[in-house]
């Protein structure tokens, strides 16, 4: 068994220093001993999505089945809980609860994960779990880069032959494309859905626009309601539209180019999606592949599953969408909606916007317009190899297709 994390002190260096490449979000690789494998195994330098779908699921997305254009392939979709929500968690806890349970029946030696950074609750720091008490220390959302991959190979000098890694999107596909030269005897891959990362600072500088005291801000959750939750120290709590966030008070380049041409929201190469989206005030579950079954089965009765739920029509949204990142790409000024009518739009789009699956549809088709449409404008060079086929679907029906030597 290899050792418990207190062998690996908080703070202790990771493997290698990252160096500077563009479109990076620096997911661990480049730290590691041989950081040339950046190039055969990045999601941004030539995604092959296909060929890993294939690898993983056994076979790829398919687009004459509902929704897989969407969400990559998939067995099912259910919106869920736990019957009993853990303390600290996002949401209920069952991303943290599966690998509790992974670690509890000895199916792993060890869980690769997300921590808090000592002292910096809000900073993500990679850790090698081994116990499952230690699975607490996981629960909650972290903003920030944070090079998870860095520790796979810490992770095979321990001893660790079977383990799991909860990672996003970026991370996972990089995982996938080395993974049958890592060496593990057994791997579970848990995936949460991600596209607008930044860095730990500048997620501060958002925090001290919503309020005039940042540091009592425990907890923020983007929700499917159209409604972002905020959570204090004294225990209030504020629910604000959308429409009301300080989103237009922030710098032009507070996401980075690698999150504004993300092609894999729902993280499709992960063996269960686990993220918010479809979930209509619940988790949503996208169970991708047999062992995908076996996560979901180990939680027995703890978890609460049933169908999603989809209702509303996204193509108007997604439209105006459109329009505002063609303007904001172009350098132009944002439409806005007048101040005094936002309150009501809010009130409205929680009940009659696109919801459950619907609304993840529409998020899904936004990001890819705004992929295609800034790396038009900011690196067309890289268009033919960073645009998967399926982006290309999802954005024909908006009028945008490819350009000459756009695609390959």
């Amino acid at each position: 068994m290899p050792p418990s994390p207190e062998a690996t002190p908080p703070g202790a260096p990771l493997t290698g220093a990252a160096p500077w490449r563009s479109l990076c979000t620096d997911c661990g690789l480049s730290r590691s001993s041989d950081p040339r494998r950046c190039g055969r195994a990045c999601q941004f330098i030539a995604p092959d999505y296909p060929a890993l779908e294939r690898q993983v699921h056994g076979r790829e997305r398919d687009p004459a089945r509902p929704d897989e254009l969407h969400f990559g392939p998939f067995r099912r979709m259910v919106r869920a809980r736990l019957a009993e929500p853990r303390s600290g968690a996002q949401w209920t806890g069952i991303t943290t609860r599966i690998g509790e349970r992974l670690l509890e029946t000895g199916a792993v030696d060890a869980v690769l994960t997300m921590t808090a950074t000592p002292g910096d609750p809000w900073r993500p720091r990679p850790a090698l779990i081994t116990r499952a008490a230690d699975m607490a220390a996981a629960r909650g959302m972290r903003m920030g880069y944070a090079p998870l991959l860095a520790l796979l190979e810490p992770a095979r000098q321990q001893g660790v032959r079977r383990l799991a890694v909860i990672g996003i999107p970026c991370q996972v596909y990089a995982l996938r494309a080395l993974e049958a030269e890592l060496g593990f005897d057994r791997l579970y891959v848990i995936g949460t859905p991600c596209s607008d990362n930044t860095t730990t600072e500048r997620f501060l500088e958002f925090l001290a626009l919503l309020d005039d005291d940042p540091a009592s801000i425990t907890y923020l959750e983007f929700r499917a309601d159209f409604h972002a939750e905020v959570r204090y120290t004294d225990g209030r709590v504020r629910s604000i539209p959308f429409l009301q966030l300080p989103i237009s008070r922030l710098p032009a380049d507070f996401f980075p180019l690698t999150c504004r041409t993300c092609v894999d929201y729902t993280n499709v190469l992960a063996d269960i999606t686990i993220g918010y989206m479809g979930g209509e005030g619940r988790q949503w579950l996208i169970v991708r592949n047999a062992r995908g079954e076996e996560l979901l089965d180990l939680l027995g009765p703890e978890i609460q599953c049933e169908a999603p739920g989809t209702a509303g029509r996204r193509a108007a949204h997604v439209r105006g969408f459109i329009e505002n990142v063609r303007r904001a790409a172009g350098g132009l000024p944002l439409r806005r909606m007048p101040g005094w009518l936002r309150p009501l739009v809010g009130w409205l789009m929680p009940r009659i916007g696109p919801r459950g699956l619907e609304f993840a549809r529409t998020r899904v088709e936004m990001k890819a317009a705004e992929t295609v449409l800034h790396l038009r404008r900011e690196q067309p060079a890289r268009m033919r190899h960073m645009v998967p086929a399926h982006v290309w679907a999802l954005v024909e029906p908006y009028g945008i297709v490819p350009q000459r030597g756009e695609r390959e």
